[in-house]
């Protein structure tokens, strides 16, 4: 449960009766952009209505809402959103803006679905942050630092960003794009959503509305006169296709794609239906990551792992004996008010980066399995991701837990 800061939503909860829907709503927007959440999620129960924040990728409970105003609550949001408030049954989404009490704006990205109990919410706040963010503050290692700079700095191609659904894949593309962008450079980019806005760059918005698709949208992209693209996801044979077609072209072309690691990225594009050659002639680097919870400052501190922790640690699978021999003296976070008594503030991505040379091109040829890819890439100097996490844990960044809770080896 979320040590709650004090604020409008505990005063018009206890108001009963005489709450003003607008003001909760607002203050649960308030609070959650308070603490760093990335979601809220307003759930229908049978007695009651449950509002949670997703905070550094972990959902915790926030307030329980009465039963009796939950239909106030999500026509309000569906005003804010622009959705029809007479539509019941069917899932809509939308978007709004507002700005908040220190004047900054909050874009909110809206899913309203029909459950058991009535219609859920799921709001995802969109903070302006990526304008910050630099490549060296990803997390990224020297070694994965210097093969994405690489890799950027070719004329045309394909660089890829893998992991599931929240891992910071769309942002890894963003820093790049800020890289990138020079007066001298014309980007591009085609997204579902647009997360971010940046300044210096086209950004178009896909729309199943007017048919506007990834693929549509890189087919009109072409006609603009581009020099680097980025597509939000490469989902089908049309898009892989397309995206292909235009690295080939003399552009270089940043996308995501969903897999568990960076080795299966090769391997899923053959399944989308494109040849070896293709994919060896114009992917340059893929890159696999995943966020994991960095351990609060304030309430930091030292500790030694027990010899079974030692023991469990010494099992993880591609990670060096001389590097698990530095898991003895480790830190972790005691949980204090900053951190809501969870001992992690923030979060930091672990990556493993594939650079696509001879050798991983030689095995796309003979259709190698992911499993001989990944060997292969290691053979070649590759960090795998959980040993990547086992480093951060070392130099006090993370956990041991928290890097086998989000990478499952």
């Amino acid at each position: 449960m979320i040590k709650t800061i004090e604020s409008k939503v505990k005063k018009e909860l206890e108001l009963g009766a005489g709450v003003s829907i607008i003001s909760l709503v607002d203050g649960i927007i308030e609070e959650a952009q308070i603490l760093r959440a990335s979601d809220i999620h307003i759930d229908p129960c049978e007695k009651d209505v449950k509002a949670r924040f997703r905070i550094d990728g972990v959902l915790q409970d926030a307030y329980s809402i009465p039963k009796e105003i939950h239909s106030e609550i999500i026509t309000r949001i569906k005003v804010l959103a622009g959705l029809r408030t007479d539509e019941h049954q069917t899932p809509q989404d939308g978007r709004f803006r507002i700005i908040m009490e220190t004047g900054i704006p909050l874009d909110i990205r809206v899913s309203i679905a029909p459950v058991f109990y009535g219609e859920n919410a799921v709001l995802r706040l969109l903070s302006e942050h990526a304008e910050n963010l630099t490549m060296k503050n990803l997390g990224l290692s020297s070694e994965n630092l210097s093969k994405i700079e690489r890799a950027i700095k070719n004329p045309y191609g394909m660089i890829l960003s893998t992991g599931p659904t929240g891992s910071g894949k769309t942002t890894t593309l963003y820093t790049i794009l800020k890289v990138l962008r020079t007066p001298e450079v014309s980007i591009i980019t085609i997204e579902d959503p647009i997360e971010y806005s940046i300044e210096g760059i086209n950004q178009i918005q896909v729309s199943t509305r007017t048919e506007l698709t990834f693929a549509n949208g890189l087919r009109a992209i072409f006609r603009q006169d581009p020099d680097v693209i980025m597509v939000g996801e490469i989902r089908d044979r049309e898009t892989a296709g397309l995206a292909v077609n235009t690295a080939l072209t003399g552009h270089l072309l940043l996308s995501t794609l969903h897999t568990n690691d960076a080795a299966t990225t090769l391997p899923r594009m053959l399944d989308l239906g494109l040849e070896p050659y293709l994919i060896t002639a114009t992917v340059n680097i893929v890159i696999g990551q995943r966020l994991v919870r960095k351990i609060c400052d304030t309430c930091r501190g030292k500790y030694s792992p027990s010899k079974l922790e030692i023991k469990s640690i010494s099992e993880i699978k591609g990670v060096p004996s001389l590097l698990i021999e530095k898991t003895k003296d480790l830190s972790k976070g005691k949980g204090c008010d900053q951190c809501n008594g969870s001992g992690y503030h923030g979060r930091i991505g672990i990556y493993e980066v594939i650079e696509v040379n001879d050798a991983i091109r030689a095995a796309m040829l003979s259709r190698c399995s992911s499993v001989e890819i990944r060997k292969i890439a290691q053979e070649q100097g590759m960090i795998t991701m959980i040993e990547d996490g086992i480093r951060k844990a070392i130099d006090g960044i993370t956990t041991i837990e928290e890097v086998l809770r989000v990478v499952h080896e």
